[in-house]
């Protein structure tokens, strides 16, 4: 099995890199969860796209958003991972290179994320601290975590 990381500015992305990047994101945000809302929000124009692809496959995502976009902090976006490709720590990768990557892009350690209520204890593993109280966003309990 082999695991390869890419980064690109949305303008960089290919048509094809975009469809699976969409595919992925519906698949697993609109289907599986059966979330009926707006994907495509505009954000993406301006963000960096982290893939990972496992042998040649989109296996997992996230969108890293400059500071002012959804948060005055840099933001992690949109973390999924195929059901497929469950259960290979992935998503732990994934978080990694993201966190990683958001320093290096941005210049900023600080990030903030809208989480799922469900992944508390998962983003707790990777440095962040819930902050506020949970919220409603589109059927989903959220709430907004932030690593220093």
């Amino acid at each position: 099995m082999r695991i390869k990381y890419f980064i690109k500015a949305f303008k960089e992305l290919d048509t094809t890199e975009l469809y699976h990047i969409l595919k992925l994101r519906n698949e697993v945000f609109v289907v599986e969860q059966r979330c009926v809302y707006q994907d495509t929000d505009d954000k993406d124009l301006v963000s960096y796209h982290l893939m990972c692809f496992v042998d040649d496959n989109l296996a997992g995502y996230t969108r890293l958003l400059p500071a002012g976009i959804s948060y005055d902090e840099v933001s992690i976006g949109r973390v999924v991972v195929g059901p497929k490709f469950r259960g290979l720590k992935l998503g732990w990768q994934l978080m990694e290179k993201s966190i990683a990557s958001c320093k290096e892009l941005f210049g900023s350690s600080t990030i903030r994320i809208g989480a799922q209520v469900y992944l508390i204890k998962f983003y707790n593993g990777l440095g962040f601290a819930e902050i506020g109280e949970p919220y409603d966003e589109d059927g989903i309990p959220h709430i907004e975590m932030i690593r220093e």
